[in-house]
């Protein structure tokens, strides 16, 4: 479409549109962590992850704003638990981690243990190996 001084170009290019998604409340810059979805008929605000597109009828809300959310009186506020976040480890699982590093710190003790020495002359200096990592003995003693 051309008017009289040229062709019409667009009031906002639309190349500037930032991609990071912004907080729904007024005067918040800050970026998007989770969307807020009401749902009427239940009296319920359900608060989960950012959602994959911006929809018309929800809020994008940043941490600080979803953190502080509270619902009208009589409503229910739902907390959806981000899935793809990574979960702390539990006891359990350090307890494990700890265990098998302990063992892999030992593979000249098993060696030691099943007869053999793996083919290698043994320095005399050397007391102990972790790894890569040898103890020596001191040079006077």
């Amino acid at each position: 479409m051309e008017s009289r001084r040229g062709p019409l170009k667009s009031a906002v290019p639309s190349n500037i549109v930032s991609p990071v998604r912004r907080c729904s409340r007024t005067a918040c810059g800050r970026p998007a962590v989770a969307t807020l979805t009401y749902v009427y008929a239940d009296s319920t605000a359900v608060l989960g992850p950012l959602a994959t597109y911006a929809e018309p009828h929800c809020y994008d809300l940043c941490a600080e704003h979803s953190e502080r959310l509270t619902a009208p009186r009589g409503w229910e506020v739902v907390r959806l638990l981000d899935g793809s976040a990574p979960a702390r480890p539990s006891g359990d699982d350090l307890e494990a981690l700890a265990n098998a590093v302990r063992e892999a710190a030992r593979p000249q003790e098993r060696a030691a243990e099943a007869g053999g020495g793996g083919g290698r002359t043994a320095d005399p200096m050397e007391v102990a190996r972790r790894g890569h990592l040898r103890v020596l003995r001191s040079p006077d003693n």
